[in-house]
C-alpha cells in the first residue's frame, strides 16, 4: 500500500474531530505505525497505519495517542488493548493478497504488532496495490483489539458520516449473529467516502474524485477488529493530491468484504488479535 496512503487511514483511525485537507495529509515526513480511528466525514486519505505527526501527515507509535481527546470533540477516546499474540507484517500482506485472489499486486507494505512492547505494537497491517483486471485499487487491512466493553466510535457508529450525505458519503451499521466462526457475534460498519480536495484548489469533476470503501468488523466477545480499506485508485499518493480513479467500484462489494474478513483467511489473525 502506498506509504502516504498508509498514513491516511492512520489519521482517520486516530483522531476524533480533525478534518485536515488532502494536501496537509499527503505532505511531509511519515513514521510507521497506527492507532485508533474515528469514523468521520472528512474524506481525507485512508490507508493503514497509526498516527500522529499531524501537520506532517505523519504516523507515530499507536500507543502514544491512546487516551487523548481532540478539543471540541463530543466523543470519548476509544482505548485499545494489547493483542494476544504477535502478527507479522508478512502475515498481513499474505492475508490481504489471499483476499483478492487472481489479482496482480504491487507496492506491498506491512507492519507487525508487538505484544511485548507496552509503548507500541498495538496494530498489525498490510496493504498492496491490487489489479483484478478491472483497474488498479489500493487496498489494505489493519488488525487491532479494542478494550471491552465496546463504546461509541472506533468503527461502531455513523454519527458524523451522515452529516455529509449530500456529498454522496454513506455509512451503514449491521450485526452478525453468533456462530462457530464468530462466537458472540460481530458489529459491522461500512462506509463510502469521497476524497476531499485541498482547500482553494480548482473544482474537480465528479468522475475525477477518488473514493474509499471501508469495512470494519468488530467481535463483540473479544474486541478484535479488522478493517478493510479499498480505494478506487492506486499508484503515487504523493504530491498533495490523489491519483484519478482507475475504476468505478471497489474490488470487493460490501457483502464480499464482510465474507472475506469473517472467513478462513482472516480467522487466524482475529484469533491472534483477540
Amino acid at each position: 500500500m502506498p506509504f502516504e496512503a498508509d498514513l491516511a487511514h492512520a489519521l482517520d483511525r486516530t483522531t476524533d474531530s480533525l478534518e485536515p485537507d488532502l494536501s496537509t495529509f499527503l505532505s511531509g515526513a511519515v513514521e510507521r505505525g497506527r492507532s485508533r480511528r474515528r469514523r468521520r466525514s472528512a474524506g481525507a486519505i485512508a490507508g493503514v497505519g497509526a498516527c500522529a505527526v499531524i501537520a506532517a501527515a505523519g504516523l507515530v507509535i499507536p500507543g502514544a495517542i491512546i487516551g487523548t481527546h481532540s478539543a471540541g470533540s463530543d466523543m470519548e477516546p476509544v482505548a485499545l488493548a494489547m493483542p494476544r499474540s504477535a502478527i507479522s507484517g508478512a502475515q498481513m500482506i499474505d492475508a490481504v493478497k489471499k483476499t483478492f485472489p487472481g489479482s496482480r499486486f504491487a507496492k506491498e507494505t506491512g507492519q507487525s504488532n508487538n505484544p511485548s512492547n507496552p509503548s507500541g505494537g498495538w496494530v498489525a497491517n498490510g496493504g498492496v496495490d491490487a489489479n483484478d483486471g478491472h483497474g488498479a485499487a489500493n487496498v489494505g487491512v489493519s488488525a487491532l483489539r479494542l478494550k471491552l466493553p465496546l463504546r461509541d466510535g472506533e468503527g461502531l457508529n455513523c454519527d458524523n458520516t451522515a452529516g455529509r450525505a449530500e456529498a454522496g458519503d454513506t455509512c451503514e451499521l449491521s450485526e452478525l449473529p453468533s456462530s462457530a466462526a464468530l462466537p458472540g457475534g460481530a458489529l459491522v460498519m461500512s462506509e463510502k467516502i469521497a476524497a476531499r480536495q485541498p482547500i482553494g484548489s480548482d473544482p474537480v469533476p465528479d468522475s475525477d474524485i477518488a473514493h474509499r470503501w471501508t469495512t470494519t468488523v468488530t467481535l463483540k466477545s473479544t474486541g478484535a477488529q479488522l478493517q478493510l480499506v479499498q480505494w478506487n485508485t492506486a499508484g503515487d499518493f504523493g504530491g498533495g493530491s490523489l491519483p484519478k480513479p482507475t475504476r468505478d467500484a471497489p474490488p470487493l462489494s460490501q457483502k464480499q468484504a464482510v465474507a472475506a474478513l469473517t472467513g478462513a483467511t482472516w480467522a487466524p489473525i482475529l484469533g491472534a488479535v483477540g
